[in-house]
């Protein structure tokens, strides 16, 4: 629409026409037979997302934050142990949220833009008696990516649960959640699931049902008690009716569309676009000579890339990129905030999103007097993404 700008932030993200069209729908029964059967279906559709075809799904009305607090209250107690391996501002929220339940946390962590080293973690869970071990699979404050299946397999053999906070990057990084033994994966609606915000989305492995189900007491976060949850799950799932709280119809038949688009694209396809589209945009940026915040190619995400400001330059060139039709974000990390941002490019973003948006990224740096060859970028982005 002509005067409308990019979003491309790391959510909320551009939504296809057909997920806003279901969000503008009038709004049914919560216990009408359509509803019920797309409830449920979306439930379906999400164990096929996250590749858990035997996990519990949970769709609840709440932020990627309301995922994370359910994520864990409903598995520790009170002087329980867990390890929290952080990469940025949203993995010390999970030690802020263990430690209000009372939990022993530990934290292993890492400078900013780097990941603690698998060898860090191994020692940390020798030490034994961890209950709970969180990782976040891209931290958005930062952009950087962590190699999740060997994390897992560590856990798996301390006798850890461990729960994966996936909301910058479900369906957009690689996950396999059944096959590499993650017991709860958690995402929020509006990254790369590619829905409004809204809706808190999790799938939990039979493991982790079933130290929920041994807890000997109660959660103590009442919204977030899969007590109240399960049922109505478990119901809708089963085609039934069923009642806690009054879900977010529209949204959730916001999500069914969207779940079918991402199966539709089938996982590994999707992962391969989000793959191609991320080394288009780290090509771009290293062509134009701005560093990224992420130390390492290895570790640097496919759904967002965390970019720091070129010498002489600050956060005046966003301003300069909004006025050329894109939408970026500023820096979140408290230790480095001033000095990098931020650039979302999952869920339906296309390779002609990507290309105005680097194209806006030139523009604004050669209003702030930034010296660089023009189209380098542009140039090195086409070149990857014209190599398959």
């Amino acid at each position: 629409m002509k005067g409308r700008k990019l979003l491309m932030i790391p959510g909320p993200i551009e939504f296809e026409p057909d997920v806003l069209a279901a969000m503008s729908v009038p709004t049914d029964s919560h216990i009408s037979p359509d509803f019920i059967e797309r409830y449920g279906h979306s439930l379906d559709l999400l164990k096929q997302v996250f590749l858990a075809p035997g996990g519990q799904p949970f769709v609840v009305a709440g932020s990627g934050t309301l995922a994370m607090d359910m994520s864990v209250v409903n598995l520790v107690e009170a002087g329980d142990k867990a390890l929290v391996v952080s990469s940025g501002y949203f993995g010390d929220r999970f030690q802020d949220l263990l430690s209000r339940y009372g939990v022993q946390v530990e934290v292993v962590t890492a400078p900013v833009g780097d990941f603690p080293a698998l060898e860090q973690v191994e020692a940390a869970l020798k030490q034994g008696g961890f209950k709970l071990m969180t990782v976040t699979h891209v931290d958005t404050s930062t952009g950087v990516r962590a190699d999740i299946e060997p994390l897992a397999k560590l856990a798996q053999e301390h006798g850890t649960l461990i729960v994966v906070d996936g909301v910058a990057a479900t369906a957009g990084e690689k996950m396999f959640q059944e096959e590499w033994g993650v017991d709860v994966y958690l995402t929020a609606s509006q990254k790369a699931i590619a829905v409004p915000p809204g809706l808190a989305l999790l799938v939990a492995s039979p493991r982790a049902m079933q130290v929920f189900h041994a807890r000997k007491t109660p959660v103590s976060n009442y919204y977030a008690d899969f007590t109240n949850w399960l049922p109505v799950m478990q119901a809708y799932q089963a085609r039934k009716p069923s009642y806690f709280g009054t879900p977010p119809v529209n949204s959730i038949l916001a999500l069914e569309v969207s779940l079918e688009q991402i199966v539709a694209e089938g996982m590994p396809a999707r992962f391969a676009r989000h793959a191609r589209m991320g080394a288009a945009f780290r090509a771009a940026m290293s062509a134009l000579e701005l560093n990224l915040v992420p130390v390492r190619a290895d570790i640097a995400a496919d759904t967002l890339t965390a970019v720091y400001f070129p010498e002489g330059v600050d956060a005046s060139l966003l301003a300069e990129i909004n006025k050329r039709g894109v939408i970026l974000a500023g820096g979140l990390h408290a230790e480095i905030k001033t000095k990098y941002f931020r650039v979302g490019h999952m869920g339906s973003i296309n390779q002609s999103d990507l290309l105005g948006t680097i194209g806006a990224i030139e523009a604004g740096l050669k209003a702030v007097g930034y010296r660089f060859e023009t189209g380098a970028g542009l140039s090195a982005a086409q070149n990857v993404l014209l190599a398959e």
